[in-house]
């Protein structure tokens, strides 16, 4: 896959998860020759997958959700084929010290809930009207749609367990990039919906919410298939090398790699975090550095255990949003799909907990991590696992943090890369936001169809930009 000798193309693309490869493709079935940069040693980012103890796992929880646009289904349907598979979502999320079923469902949440935080839900239901935000903040935003119940509850522990900070120190803006089902009108509706859709059954089921997409060979097989796909239409992709410097002028844009290679291009685009971009190009004005130093992800440790004895339940994900463990979401990675290729003697489970590059989480051994888990089965009521071993990642760029004054840091740095010349990023860590893989893979498409013979179509890339900020995060 490796090209080392390319020195010129008509596109360099900076990184190989879905958006880059998707990109790669697209551009080199026009004919355009690729060059892709890929840091890692392996393709797919976040969307890859990998084997612990021969089993298929993915880098914490992916689905690929009925919103995807058709075209972009179509398409992948044609890479994937029948491993391509539509599977009901059977996960559980633990709410008042009870799991119920995830996606919820009315009558099981009334049953469920404590009386005591039903008729609180109940009240601020009945007061939403009466509520405005007092200020653009996170908590303020969802406890004057939702009320204070359900934020306490369930929201205010989770934002604190995913970003690092309090509701009150998050912007406005991450409640209405994450959070669709706003009100508790809102939230019965959907689970109406749903419940409507599941009684009818047949294609009407097939719906947003209730299903998704996901190959047999786990997630990481979209981008596996990209890849193949994009090399097979002649572009080189380039692993273990990454951009360290780039150079914009007239003529075209220069890269340089850290294999100490020079690569010189007509276009680039970029899919590596917005910050890092503003670190390495050039020119790079004062201004535009000092906003990439304010922004900044969340980290997150992934814990693999191997689970003796066959599947550990017949869940696919629980999810854990409240304060009396960091882990935020354990997944049965062999429940999204059907595989004969899985072992019926064990499992894995990935137990995901966000953390900050350097804290205690981030360094901690293996040995204390998997102990971490074990106490969060115990906590939340869950069976312990039949522990056989544990494998541990890091991943040091997961979610954007939206704390307060984001917004104008944001916009200095994407401003300053939108005037580079020949340079154009998109992407989950290029537009630095939640987006899906279905979003990420959109913007990959529209990217490469504002290429023409004439150079950029910087009008019609300007018309996909208002189309990306309206993305809201599928869960």
């Amino acid at each position: 896959m490796a090209d080392s000798s390319a020195a010129s193309a008509d596109l360099v693309v900076l990184g190989a998860g879905p958006a880059g490869l998707a990109a790669a493709w697209r551009a080199a079935r026009r004919g355009l020759s690729v060059t892709v940069l890929e840091r890692a040693p392996s393709v797919g980012g976040m969307a890859a997958s990998f084997e612990v103890a021969g089993v298929r796992v993915d880098h914490g929880s992916h689905r690929l959700h009925p919103a995807t646009p058709p075209e972009l289904l179509a398409d992948l349907h044609g890479l994937l084929g029948s491993d391509l598979q539509t599977r009901p979502r059977h996960g559980r999320l633990r709410v008042g010290e009870r799991w119920v079923g995830f996606p919820l469902r009315a009558a099981e949440l009334v049953r469920a809930l404590p009386p005591g935080l039903l008729a609180r839900v109940a009240r601020d239901a009945v007061t939403a009207p009466l509520r405005r935000p007092q200020a653009d903040t996170y908590a303020d935003v969802l406890r004057a749609g939702l009320g204070p119940a359900l934020y306490d509850a369930l929201y205010a522990p989770y934002a604190r367990k995913l970003w690092g900070l309090p509701g009150d120190r998050i912007a406005g803006e991450q409640a209405r990039r994450r959070v669709t089902a706003d009100t508790p009108w809102k939230i019965a509706a959907r689970m109406l919906r749903r419940s409507g859709r599941s009684q009818r059954g047949g294609a009407e089921a097939k719906g947003q919410g209730r299903v998704f997409f996901y190959p047999r060979r786990g997630f990481g097989q979209i981008v596996e298939a990209l890849a193949e796909a994009a090399t097979d239409a002649g572009a080189s992709i380039r692993l273990g090398v990454a951009a360290e410097r780039l150079s914009t002028g007239a003529g075209g844009v220069t890269i340089g790699t850290t294999d100490g290679a020079t690569l010189r291009a007509e276009q680039v685009f970029s899919t590596i975090p917005l910050p890092v971009l503003g670190r390495i190009a050039e020119p790079r004005p004062d201004a535009a550095l000092e906003a990439a130093e304010h922004l900044r992800f969340r980290a997150m440790v992934l814990v693999y255990v191997v689970h003796e004895g066959g599947r550990y339940s017949a869940y696919d994900a629980h999810y854990l949003p409240g304060p009396e463990t960091p882990v935020t979401r354990i997944s049965e990675p062999a429940n999204y799909r059907v595989s004969v290729d899985d072992p019926a003697d064990r499992s894995a489970l990935c137990a995901e907990v966000p953390c900050a590059m350097g804290d205690p989480v981030w360094k901690a051994s293996a040995e204390d991590l998997a102990e971490m888990v074990d106490d969060a089965l115990a906590r939340t009521g869950l069976r312990p696992a039949a522990r056989a071993d544990v494998e541990v990642r890091r991943l040091p760029h997961v979610y954007p943090v939206y704390d307060l004054g984001f917004e104008q840091h944001l916009s200095a740095l994407d401003a300053w890369a939108l005037d580079l010349p020949r340079v154009t990023t998109f992407g989950r860590l290029g537009t630095f936001a939640h987006d899906n893989t279905h979003h990420a893979l959109a913007m990959a498409y529209d990217a490469v169809d504002a290429l023409s013979a004439r150079g950029f179509d910087d009008v019609a890339w300007s018309a996909a930009r208002e189309r990306f900020a309206a993305h809201v995060v599928e869960d």
